[in-house]
């Protein structure tokens, strides 16, 4: 039967038609919906891990076990599961792994935009990269019969526009083979020195196996054009804007295996040609492996290493009309993204600008507290970073201990977090941390994590006590405040940065677009009192404005918070 799917969803049938059982994953935009697709099928196990690594070492054992297991994360997730992704590459599997990874080109949510490919050559690894969402599905299936031929797993690579872009999709029945028995061998799974210096050679006779395999599978597949003046090499949705550009004017060799890559096959369309361009997105891994084996191409002096691509773009280096492609002529004003009416992160932020606080950042919806008016962040890096950072930037400062604090939600705590709390704990740096607790992961789209209490099905479960957590690692100082109440998180912030000792606060309100979170309703300004001074307008909520030099607020937007109440010096709102 065909059906319309996103990338994404095509992932999830393809892991549901090859029998797998087990998904682990950590949410990360643009490779999230695999995991919440996946966990649509009865029949597989999947949840939400507290962070990549996790996830990828449990997809492991669930291999082991003799179980098909997937496990799903964007671009900078794969940087935190590398540790046990380098040692599976030599242990191989029992039943067939799939590794997904989502890159983002354009960088739409995420702090860099690496390519990922160059994982897949350093743990000697094969990638497959599907271009629509039927090779999704196709290439997921056949994934698990390369991971089980060849004792490794294998790695999908998605990207933003192939994981939330629709194309028909053919599906099929599930297949699910026999279980594998699990059987002790301490030489293919043990990789202490001896073991993993045996294993070595084995890695590499794989890689050479699988380049032989690459140059007759049909994942990788030329397409004949009308002028072989040009050939071109391409890949994933680079794959797409030629065809659209060019439409069959010349030659296309279309990569579905980017690791390894194949020799013979490349030499043989080079060959065929009269000038090689390859086309692909970030930076030169299969212009570089041309020129490795001797094929003359151009590729990057084209089309540079930053961004995305667009038909536009590839047309207007490829010397074709672009204006065809153009659907917009004039310059759109800026639109940065803002943290939601309501949110209860705003009164926080808020006191922390306020009292002329440095705030280590971590990456969230939090983030966005970075942005204008309130401007309350100094540095965001990666997940966890906001903990380890401010232990570095007080202990050889104690200058900064008194007027600098970390933030980090609480689904980064759980993910990379506790580790840097033990650190500021036991080695006894005068730091605050502040933890940012929304009751939920809110800005990959409200999965629930090991704070909230409920699974990825919305089953209950344990929940993690945060301040008994702190409390275990040595923290003594844990207090909750409710950012709406901004005097109560006046106190709280002044206190405990005043004090000779580590400690915690934790700012926990729910995420007001959560369904369940009844909010007050919207309150109104009044004009007769009002008299203009903006002050409400300091905490960047986008339901204020001002309209004929009066504060306004927009009530299809407004809660009711009541944290603008608190900023006004005449009591104008909510009265």
């Amino acid at each position: 039967m065909k059906s319309l799917m996103l990338g994404n969803e095509a992932f999830a049938r393809g892991l549901y038609e090859a029998g797998c059982k087990f998904v682990s994953s950590y949410p990360g935009t643009p490779s999230t919906e695999i995991t919440e697709f996946a966990a649509k099928y009865s029949e597989i196990y999947a949840e939400w891990a507290p962070n990549e690594k996790v996830a990828m070492e449990s997809a492991f054992g669930a291999s082991l076990s003799g179980n098909r297991s997937f496990c799903g994360m964007k671009h900078v997730g794969l940087n935190v599961a590398a540790d046990p992704l380098f040692t599976i590459s030599y242990t191989g599997v029992n039943a067939g792994m799939i590794i997904a990874v989502a890159d983002d080109p354009g960088m739409h949510s995420s702090q860099n935009e690496q390519d990922s490919r160059h994982y897949a050559i350093a743990s000697k690894l094969p990638m497959l990269e599907p271009a629509d969402s039927e090779e999704v599905l196709e290439y997921t299936k056949l994934a698990y019969s390369l991971s089980e031929e060849y004792d490794c797993p294998v790695i999908m690579k998605m990207c933003t526009r192939i994981a939330h872009s629709q194309s028909p999709v053919q599906t099929g029945e599930r297949q699910v083979g026999p279980l594998k028995p699990y059987e002790k061998n301490p030489q293919k799974y043990i990789m202490m020195p001896g073991y993993a210096k045996l294993k070595h050679p084995v890695v590499e006779q794989r890689t050479a196996k699988l380049t032989e395999f690459a140059e007759t599978s049909s994942l990788n597949r030329i397409e004949e054009g009308e002028d072989n003046s040009i050939g071109i090499i391409t890949s994933s949705t680079s794959y797409q804007y030629v065809k659209e550009v060019c439409g069959g004017k010349y030659p296309v060799l279309k990569l579905g295996m980017v690791n390894p890559l194949p020799v013979k096959l490349i030499k043989d369309f080079a060959a065929k040609v009269g000038k090689v361009i390859i086309v692909e997105e970030l930076d030169d891994i299969i212009e570089t492996h041309c020129k490795k084996i001797g094929v003359e191409c151009t590729g990057k002096e084209l089309f540079g290493y930053i961004g995305e691509f667009s038909q536009n773009m590839i047309a207007e280096k490829l010397g074709f009309d672009s204006k065809q492609f153009k659907t917009i002529e004039e310059n759109i004003p800026p639109r940065p993204p803002v943290m939601c009416a309501g949110c209860p992160h705003r009164g926080l932020y808020y006191i922390l600008k306020k009292n002329k606080v440095n705030a280590i950042g971590d990456i969230g919806c939090y983030t966005l507290g970075a942005v204008a008016p309130l401007s309350a962040l100094d540095t965001t890096v990666c997940m966890g970073a906001s903990v380890s950072g401010l232990h570095g930037f007080n202990k050889l400062s104690p200058e900064n201990e008194k007027n600098s604090v970390a933030v980090i939600g609480d689904s980064t705590f759980m993910h990379s977090g506790i580790t840097g709390l033990v650190n500021i704990a036991y080695n006894e740096s005068n730091s605050t941390v502040i933890i940012l607790d929304n009751s939920i992961t809110g800005m990959t789209g409200h999965q629930q994590n090991p704070t909230t209490g409920y699974n990825l099905k919305g089953d209950p479960c344990t929940k993690i006590d945060l301040e008994a957590l702190c409390r275990s690692v040595g923290i003594k100082r844990v207090r909750v405040v409710d950012p709406y109440n901004l005097k109560e998180c006046d106190e709280a912030l002044k206190e405990e940065l005043a004090a000779n000792e580590p400690s915690v606060i934790i700012s926990r309100r729910p995420c007001a677009l959560l369904k369940y979170v009844k909010h007050n309703g919207p309150i109104e300004v009044n004009e007769d009192k009002c008299i203009g001074c903006k002050s409400c307008m300091r905490i960047g909520c986008p339901a204020i404005s001002m309209k004929d030099g009066k504060a306004l607020i927009d009530a299809t937007l407004c809660t009711g918070c009541g944290v603008c109440k608190q900023l006004c010096p005449k009591d104008a709102i909510g009265c």
